[in-house]
């Protein structure tokens, strides 16, 4: 395992394929037995809610009001009517 000085220097230079990136504020973390709920506000009153793991929130530990990026790859987009 990496010590945690070493993990946060490549976090900070890792380049990744995902053009979708978008800054916000978390404005809400809800964490359930396995999921959570973490909404990031991206200005204009838009929202963008994310499930993620516990795990992974606690990894990163976020918390309201964090400075965070929402990565978005997705290979499809639906809608229903």
């Amino acid at each position: 395992m990496f010590t945690e000085p070493y993990t946060r220097r490549r976090r900070d230079t890792m380049k990744l394929s995902t053009r979708n990136q978008i800054k916000g504020k978390v404005i809400e973390v809800v964490k359930g037995a396995v999921a959570a709920k973490v909404r990031i506000d991206i200005g204009g009153g838009n929202t963008i809610t994310s499930t993620i793991t516990v795990d992974a929130v606690n990894d990163l530990k976020l918390e309201k009001g964090d400075d965070v990026i929402a990565l978005i790859k997705a290979s499809s987009v639906m809608i229903g009517k």
